[in-house]
């Protein structure tokens, strides 16, 4: 076996790499930019190498600076990860010159497959069924529109060497069709080196459904299931469920024999995906191949019990898979949740900066249940501008769906991240969707039911209760903490009154607390008449300052974030986000009173969305425009965003110019 391999990535997946390496024994080497010299896994290797400033293109897609590296410190054998150089064809070739393994598959698989126009071409070869679509190269927009046009609309534009949602765009139009080729190429151009794109037709409320292969250099290959990855937004996979809620057996073998037939047509020897494209009718369609680990793999493994790091490098030396089909057996489900450095409340636009306070739930795996959260990330350190705004992937595995599902809902409302915005929110609201929990989805989820961009749930009913009760409890544990400061006036000792107004939101619960330190409490929601109507039993180790609350309420599981606000606390549970205040009766009459701060009219300016490069300013001063218009051009986390007039106008003043670094909120224009 390798004494030492090196991995040619970043961030939560090289860290991946290097937990599996050291179970097995393997030494490992990082590489780092500039921008990552204080990065977790660079901490983490045995050994690091830097290769340069921060941009990918002059550190981690430079083969030279690898191949480098290895020669450095003696690496046998480099592992790609995902993304990055992971399915360029020319780097195992590359590295085969210098006597380096290359943890993935050859090289002829990788151009047969890696390649989106060239897998397709394969694909027809060997008689699979596949999207209609123009598979030459595209020379400019114009072209993009003349293809679009035969196809008919809506096509789908994607880069030929992507992935990750980058170099994607979805066009109805012939005039969306140009602007979105233009957009496809240069995203496909700064991520992949490579900006040759292809127009296919896009199938309209689809499902995404992969299976996962895995081969050996002895002709070996098996499937080891599906994947789901529906839930999707720009499409950029959001969540990953294993099994499929749509697939039943019979169709399950139908696409992994497909899969496997087809890797076996282009000598496929490692671990890689097969996607397809399928209807609610559970037809499918072969969409592409992906000759890499993906990002979504831990659901497989927590299905199937199979390790596919470790088995891309146990192929990679030359060994026989010791698996065969009948050994796979699918246990339980497992749900995958990406957690993104990215403002929900701000239709998803990426945010950078340092993670203040970073406390994802423990991993465990105990009563069936189990939680694992793959990192990249640690308290303190930053989200730079210049990757994917990835923060961890948080995955939970149990028997049911359903219970997979609870889990994860549950570990996501104990996910505490402050310093910069983030998507859990958006992420527990989704947990709890009836259409998400039916297993009835498409990859239209997020734009069919969220239209009008992410609001969050509101407390209603017993989530209402709940938080009211929580809040109320903490605010006694407050108050009790303060009874026993030293040195008060002497005299008759503090009393609080046990009746309190908790305002949730705009909805207000009458109630009363009783119990004390360690607990239990009990909480008496009152009804109009101010009786008690019922009365729960909370148990929790909460202490002022904790930011998760953890515990029970009517003997069932909660985990409540909290942040500090004036006079207040704002609660997050279940994709309900709120402030709260407790007061007594008196206080809340009084509370009544106060003023609403109204926030400044910013209705004139174009502001930056998110931290990030302005590449292009589209207007100049005095300028007219039209709803629609393109005023601007803002890159952040290597995706081309942009800014365009939200209604008629004129242009007052211009603020920046291309090349600004702008944080969030910078002003760009303003009109008159």
């Amino acid at each position: 076996m390798f004494k030492k391999i090196l991995i040619a990535n970043r961030g939560e997946i090289a860290c991946r790499v290097i937990k599996t390496a050291r179970k097995m024994g393997i030494k490992t080497v990082a590489v780092y930019s500039d921008a990552d010299r204080d990065a977790l896994h660079v901490e983490m290797a045995d050994e690091a190498v830097h290769i340069g400033p921060a941009p990918a293109s002059e550190s981690y897609l430079i083969m030279d600076k690898i191949i480098a590296a290895c020669k450095q410190t003696g690496a046998e054998a480099v592992h790609p990860g995902y993304g990055f150089l992971s399915e360029r064809e020319s780097f195992p070739t590359e590295l085969a010159k210098h006597g380096i393994v290359f943890i993935g598959p050859n090289a002829k698989a990788i151009a047969a497959m890696g390649d989106k126009i060239e897998s397709k071409k394969a694909a027809a070869a060997a008689n699979v069924s596949t999207v209609p679509g123009y598979m030459g190269e595209i020379r400019d927009g114009k072209h993009a529109v003349e293809i679009s046009n035969q196809i008919g609309y809506p096509v789908m534009i994607k880069a030929s060497a992507g992935g990750g949602g980058k170099g994607m765009r979805i066009a109805y139009n012939a005039k969306e069709a140009e602007e979105g080729f233009g957009l496809a190429r240069s995203e496909a151009k700064n991520s992949f080196g490579d900006d040759r794109c292809f127009v296919e037709k896009f199938i309209e409320n689809p499902r995404h459904i992969e299976i996962q292969v895995l081969g050996d250099k002895h002709g070996n290959v098996i499937y080891l299931g599906e994947r789901e990855c529906s839930i999707q937004r720009r499409n950029q996979k959001v969540l990953e469920e294993a099994p499929s809620p749509l697939l039943d057996e019979k169709t399950r073998k139908a696409m992994g024999e497909q899969a496997v037939a087809l890797s076996k047509a282009v000598g496929y020897d490692s671990a890689g995906t097969v996607e397809f494209v399928a209807g609610q009718d559970r037809s499918f369609f072969f969409l592409e191949m992906n000759t890499r680990l993906q990002v979504e793999h831990p659901v497989t493994e927590l299905i199937t019990g199979v390790d596919l790091v470790e088995q891309m490098i146990r192929v990679a030396y030359g060994e026989k898979l010791t698996l065969t089909q009948a050994d796979v057996k699918l246990n339980g489900w497992a749900v995958e949740s990406r957690v993104y450095a990215e403002d929900p409340f701000r239709n998803f636009l990426p945010s950078i900066g340092r993670l203040v306070k970073y406390r994802p739930p423990a991993e465990s795996s105990r009563d069936g249940v189990t939680v694992r959260n793959d990192t990249g990330v640690f308290e303190g350190g930053e989200i730079s501008m210049f990757y994917d705004p990835m923060i961890a992937k948080l995955v939970t595995h149990a028997k049911s769906r359903e219970a997979a599902i609870d889990a994860q809902a549950i570990a996501l409302d104990s996910f505490y991240i402050d310093g910069i915005q983030h998507n859990v929110p958006f992420l527990s609201s989704v947990m709890q969707h009836p259409r998400w929990r039916s297993g009835k989805i498409s990859t239209g989820f997020i734009k069919e039911e969220f239209p009008d961009g992410f609001v969050p749930r509101k407390a209603e009913g017993e989530e209402l209760k709940t938080l009211a009760a929580i809040a109320a409890v903490m605010d006694h544990i407050g108050n009790q903490r303060r009874r026993g400061i030293s040195h008060q006036m002497a005299g008759q000792s503090v009393r609080f009154a046990k009746r309190r107004m908790v305002k949730v939101g705009e909805s207000t619960v009458a109630l009363e607390v009783m119990g004390a330190t360690p607990g239990p409490f009990y909480v008496s929601i009152l009804d109009a008449d101010m009786k008690p109507a019922h009365t729960m039993e909370i148990t929790s180790d909460w202490w002022p300052g904790t930011p998760v609350w953890e515990g029970t309420v009517a003997d069932k599981p909660v985990s409540v974030q909290t942040r500090t606000i004036p006079n207040g606390v704002t609660l997050a549970f279940r994709g309900i986000q709120a402030p709260v205040y407790v007061y007594t009766q008196r206080e809340a009459e009084l509370a009544a009173l106060m003023p609403v701060k109204v926030a400044a009219d910013m209705s004139k300016y174009l502001l930056c969305p998110m931290p990030g490069l302005v590449k292009a300013i589209h207007v100049v001063e005095g300028q007219d425009v039209k709803a629609g218009d393109s005023l601007a051009m803002v890159e952040a986390m290597k995706m081309e965003n942009i800014l365009k007039a939200e209604r008629d106008g004129k242009v007052k003043k211009v603020s920046a110019k291309a090349g600004d670094s702008l944080a969030v909120d910078a002003v760009i224009l303003e009109f008159a």
